[in-house]
C-alpha cells in the first residue's frame, strides 16, 4: 500500500515525487514567493458546476423501513489463542523476519555506495522507515528518509540522466538495500519511476517543501505558498446549529451494510508460502512453497501478509444474504484490488472492478448500492491524474468511464458525468436524504499529481459546497461516503483543512460519513473550531428513516466477524456479531456529543478503552499491547478529523493520560511494556488485517 513510497525514501522512488506548480488561490494575500514553482503550466479547465444536471427524484422505493435494532446487552468475546501461544507465534514471526520489519538488520558488508549514501545509511534505520509508512505514523526518520530520496532524485535529474537510468538507478538501490526482492524491485521502479520523475521535472521546490507536504507535522509545518488554497463558500449565513435530539424508538429506519477494503486477490493459492520473501503480498503459487507447515497459506485465508480469497468473499456474501436480508442498500467504499502493487496492470484492475461488480449484483440483487473509489482500483496504485492531464499514456479516463459503466448498474444517469469527471456523484435517496460520493484520492499524499497542482483538484470541493447548500435550501439531510478518512495522515493538509472547513459550515446538513481505508474499527469526531468542546459529525451503520420527525442520524451500529483460524481448521466460516455500539459503550444515542463523551471515558477508563481496543482490532489474537502512548494515539486519532494537526485537538487526552502513568503502577507497566516491545515487536496493521472487508462485516479476526 505504501511501498512505492518507501522506495523513493529509500533513495530508490517515489520520495521525490512531489512538487508544485502555478495554480488560481482564492486568497492570495501573503502568498508571493520570488522564485518560479514549476516549469509546467495547468490547461484551462471551463467545467461549469452549476448547469451539470442533478439527482432530484428519489432513488430508493418506498418500504416500510422497520428493522429489529441490536438489543442491549454484555459482549462475550471468544478466546482464540491463549497468551502463551500468542507469545510464541510472536517469536515464530520475528525468527523469520524480513528487512521490512523493524528488528530486522540487513547485512550490507558486502554492497559498497557513494560517500554521500554511506552516510545517508548511517543516519536511517530503514526498517523504522517501513514500518512508519506502512502504518501512516511518521517521524522525523521517514522525513530524513524522504529529504535523502528527494534530493539524491533531484541531483539526478539536474545532472542530465534519462529516464531509464534513473529508473536502473531506482533498480539498484532496491536491491542492494534489500528493501524487496528483484522482481518487486524491478516492477515497482518500472511501474512509479516514469511518473515520479515526470512531477520532479516540473516542479522547483526543495526537499523540505516537498517532504513537509506529503508527510505532514512530522516533518515541519513549512510555509509552502504554491500549495496554500482556499474553497469559496457562498456569501449566506450558516444557520443556527441546535442541539440534536435522540432518534425516535421505533421509529422506521434503514438497515445499511458497509464493505470496504475487500482486496480480492484473483491468484490466492491454499497451501503457498505465506511467509515470502517479497513482503508485500504472499499466499500465492508464485510465492514458492512453505518452509514449515505452518507457513502454509489457509484455504479461507491467511493473517499473514495475503489478500482475500474468492470463496471468502463469496461465503461472506452468502451469510450476509440470509442473515440480514432486510438490508435496504449498501454503502461500499472501494479498494478492490490486491496489494501486489509491483505487478498490476490497468487491464487486470479494470478485470477486478469488473468481477466484484457481477458478483455484488448477483448476490444483492434489487439491493441499491453506493460505491465509492478506493486508492488501489488505479495501476499504478495511488495514480489519479486531474482532469486536465489529458495525454493517452497518462489520463486516467481509463479508469473512471470504466466506472461509470459498472456503477451504471446501481446509479441514476444523472451522475454520469461527474463520475467520469472525477468519480464522485450526488444521488437523493429518499426525499429529504441524500448520499455524496466524494473521490478521497484528490487528499491522498502519495498521489503524485497533486504536486504539480494540489489546488482542488477536479474542482470537487466547490462542487461538493454546491450540492451541499443546494441540500441545505432543499432541508435535505447528506450522508457523505469516501475511502480515506480525511483526518487520516496519508491525506493532504490543506486538503483535509478545506474539507473541515466545509463541514464545520454545513453541521446542519450532513449528519453522517463513511469511510474506509484504515483496515480498522474506528471512528472520528469532528469538531467546532470557534468551540472546540463541541462535536459535530461522526461515522454510523444504522439510520433513522422515513418519517415526519427523522434527523436521518444514528441509531446504532453492529460488526459482526469470522474467525479465520477455526475456518482454516474446521473448514467452516462461522460469522457471529461481535458488538453494537450502544450496548458495548452504554451509550445514549450516536450523536456526535454522545461520541465526545465516550472519548473522555476512553481517556479516563482503562478497562472502557481495552474494550475499545479489543473491538478497534476486531479481537484479533495478533493485536499488539497498547501503552499510553499507543492510547494517546488512538484517542487523538478519533478528535482528529482535521489531518496533520494533532497538537491543535489533542492536548486535553494526552495531558490526561500522561498525568494517570506517573504513579508506580505506571512505572511497573512501562517497563513491562518496555520489554515486551524488544521480545514482540509491533504489528503491523497491514500484515495481519489484509482480509479484512470494512465496517460491519470482517471475515478476519
Amino acid at each position: 500500500m505504501k511501498r512505492s513510497f518507501l522506495l523513493v525514501a529509500t533513495l530508490s522512488l517515489l520520495v521525490g515525487s512531489i512538487n508544485s506548480s502555478p495554480f488560481k488561490k482564492a486568497n492570495t494575500n501573503n502568498r508571493r514567493r520570488q522564485r518560479s514553482s514549476s516549469v509546467w503550466k495547468q490547461p484551462e479547465d471551463n467545467w461549469n458546476i452549476t448547469t451539470i444536471p442533478r439527482s432530484v427524484h428519489p432513488h430508493l422505493e418506498n418500504k416500510n423501513y422497520t428493522h429489529s435494532l441490536p438489543a442491549p446487552g454484555h459482549i462475550i468475546y471468544r478466546t482464540i489463542d491463549s497468551d502463551e501461544r500468542l507469545l510464541m507465534r510472536f517469536h515464530e514471526i520475528k525468527n523469520n523476519a524480513s528487512a521490512r520489519t523493524l528488528w530486522g538488520k540487513s547485512d550490507s558488508s558486502d554492497h559498497h555506495y557513494s560517500p554521500f549514501f554511506d552516510k545517508a545509511l548511517k543516519l536511517l534505520n530503514l526498517q523504522q522507515v517501513a514500518f512508519e509508512i506502512e502504518n501512516s505514523v511518521m517521524s522525523k526518520m521517514s522525513c530524513t528518509a524522504c529529504k535523502a530520496g528527494a534530493s539524491l532524485l533531484q541531483n539526478y535529474i539536474k545532472s542530465g540522466k534519462s529516464k531509464e537510468e534513473i529508473i536502473k538507478t531506482i533498480f539498484q538501490y532496491c536491491v542492494n538495500l534489500r528493501i524487496q526482492s528483484a522482481q518487486v524491485c524491478e516492477g515497482v521502479s518500472q511501474l512509479f519511476g516514469g511518473e515520479v520523475i515526470y512531477v520532479l521535472k516540473r516542479t522547483n521546490l526543495g526537499a523540505d517543501e516537498i517532504c513537509s507536504f506529503i508527510i505532514g507535522e512530522a516533518c515541519g509545518d513549512i510555509y509552502n505558498p504554491y500549495h496554500e488554497w482556499e474553497v469559496e463558500l457562498p456569501p449566506i449565513p450558516k444557520p443556527i446549529a441546535h442541539e440534536l435530539p435522540i432518534p425516535k424508538e421505533g421509529a422506521p429506519s434503514f438497515k445499511v451494510l458497509h464493505l470496504s477494503d475487500t482486496h480480492y486477490d484473483p491468484y490466492y493459492e491454499p497451501g503457498a508460502n505465506a511467509e515470502c520473501k517479497e513482503g508485500i503480498l504472499c499466499c500465492r503459487h508464485s510465492s514458492g512453497r512453505p518452509t514449515t507447515p505452518n507457513a502454509a497459506a489457509g484455504k479461507w485465508g491467511d493473517y499473514r501478509k495475503c489478500d482475500m480469497p474468492k470463496r471468502s468473499l463469496d461465503h461472506m456474501y452468502q451469510h450476509i444474504a440470509s442473515t440480514h436480508h432486510d438490508i435496504d442498500y449498501i454503502l461500499w467504499t472501494g479498494d478492490l484490488p490486491p496489494h501486489d502493487i509491483w505487478n498490476q496492470t490497468k487491464e487486470e484492475n479494470l478485470k477486478i472492478l469488473k468481477e466484484t461488480v457481477k458478483q455484488m449484483s448477483e448476490m444483492f440483487p434489487g439491493v441499491p448500492i453506493f460505491p465509492a473509489l478506493g486508492n488501489h482500483e488505479s495501476a499504478p496504485v495511488n495514480s489519479f491524474p486531474p482532469p486536465y492531464v489529458k495525454q493517452v499514456d497518462s489520463s486516467i479516463a481509463w479508469l473512471y468511464d470504466a466506472l461509470d459503466i459498472q456503477w451504471r448498474k446501481w446509479l441514476p444517469a444523472s451522475v454520469s458525468h461527474t463520475v467520469r469527471r472525477g468519480a464522485f456523484y450526488s444521488v437523493l435517496v429518499r426525499p429529504g436524504f441524500r448520499i455524496i460520493s466524494l473521490n478521497m484520492n484528490y487528499c491522498n499524499n502519495l498521489n503524485w499529481w497533486l504536486l504539480l497542482n494540489s489546488t482542488d483538484p477536479a474542482t470537487e470541493l466547490q462542487w461538493f459546497i454546491y450540492e451541499l447548500q443546494s441540500a441545505e435550501f432543499l432541508n435535505e439531510k447528506v450522508h457523505v461516503i469516501g475511502h480515506i478518512p480525511p483526518g487520516h495522515s496519508d491525506c493532504l493538509k490543506v486538503w483535509s483543512r478545506n474539507y473541515y472547513k466545509i463541514v464545520q459550515r454545513y453541521e446542519n446538513t450532513i449528519t453522517a460519513q463513511f469511510f474506509g481505508h484504515t483496515h480498522f474499527d474506528e471512528f472520528e469526531v469532528f469538531y467546532d473550531l470557534e468551540d472546540i468542546s463541541r462535536a459535530t459529525r461522526y461515522r454510523i451503520y444504522y439510520v433513522d428513516g422515513d418519517h415526519d420527525a427523522s434527523t436521518r442520524l444514528v441509531i446504532d451500529h453492529e460488526t459482526w466477524i469470522m474467525n479465520l483460524k477455526e475456518a482454516n481448521l474446521y473448514d467452516f466460516p462461522i460469522y457471529y456479531k461481535l458488538y453494537s455500539a450502544r450496548a458495548a459503550y452504554n451509550m445514549k444515542a450516536l450523536r456526535p456529543n454522545d461520541w465526545d463523551e465516550l472519548i473522555n471515558t476512553l481517556t479516563d477508563d482503562q478497562d472502557k478503552f481495552d474494550l475499545y481496543y479489543k473491538n478497534y482490532w476486531k479481537v484479533s489474537p495478533v493485536r499488539p499491547a497498547c501503552d499510553a502512548d499507543c492510547r494517546k494515539r488512538l484517542l487523538c486519532d478519533a478528535k482528529s478529523g482535521r489531518s496533520h494537526d494533532r497538537k491543535f485537538f489533542c492536548a486535553e487526552v494526552e495531558s490526561k493520560i500522561d498525568s494517570s502513568n506517573n504513579g508506580w503502577r505506571s512505572w511497573i507497566y512501562k517497563g513491562i511494556s518496555f520489554s515486551n516491545k524488544k521480545k514482540l515487536f509491533n504489528i503491523t496493521a497491514y500484515q495481519f488485517l489484509t482480509n479484512e472487508v470494512g465496517q460491519e462485516f470482517h471475515p478476519a479476526t
